[in-house]
């Protein structure tokens, strides 16, 4: 796999990728679970699905739910996520000195909302590297684009400028979709084998390589 080459602008998916959030995301799902009739999902299920959007979970726990209840299980995880502080998330070795490091604009492409992405990224002493932070908010969430398109409209880039670097398969179609480069990383989330067959531009495995010059 190449090195990676200077880009204008940089997308980066957060959770999986910035932060290992799965401890309270998942944990959040849980407590949303525990008044149904399947409070025992287990934690690598509901990691599988971190990039998401949190209608396909519980779609695909209730295929009998109504839309209506499907909602209204995403209102209540929204209201226990950040009640719980991320105080189980913790940022990825190298991402802070690394994101000081490289040269050229900063965006997110999450499947957050912008609002708490914001906060997450500024918990974590992270929101000063980035020029804009984007999240998903009333638009379809990845694997469609608009999240990217949203991102590179924001930095006034075009898609040529631009690398979106993320852990899962999501983030690879949305990418892809947008018309930039993606580069997938090993170390969070998302299945290697399927990943492996997005046919990611490039690979990191590890954050700090990103600007160590080669892979």
């Amino acid at each position: 796999m190449p090195a990676i080459p200077p880009f204008r602008a940089y997308l980066f998916d957060v959770d999986g990728t910035l932060l290992d959030s799965a401890p309270d995301i998942c944990g959040a799902v849980l407590s949303v679970l525990s008044t149904t009739s399947r409070p025992d999902v287990p934690f690598d299920f509901l990691q599988s699905y971190i990039g998401r959007h949190l209608v396909d979970l519980f779609s695909d726990l209730f295929p009998e739910a109504s839309p209506e209840q499907i909602d209204a299980w995403v209102v209540e995880y929204r209201r226990v996520y950040p009640l719980r502080g991320h105080s189980s998330t913790k940022l990825y070795p190298e991402v802070d000195e690394t994101l000081a490091r490289l040269e050229g604009l900063k965006t997110t492409a999450t499947t957050k909302g912008t609002v708490t992405a914001q906060n997450i990224l500024t918990q974590f002493g992270l929101a000063s590297h980035f020029q804009h932070i984007q999240g998903t908010d009333g638009f379809p969430s990845k694997p469609k684009p608009d999240v990217v398109h949203r991102a590179m409209e924001a930095l006034g880039v075009q898609a040529e400028d631009c690398l979106l670097i993320g852990d899962s398969v999501p983030d690879m179609v949305a990418g892809k979709a947008a018309g930039v480069k993606v580069c997938a990383v090993s170390y969070g989330y998302g299945q290697l084998d399927e990943l492996r067959a997005c046919r990611p531009d490039y690979w990191l495995d590890r954050f700090g390589a990103l600007t160590a010059g080669s892979l």
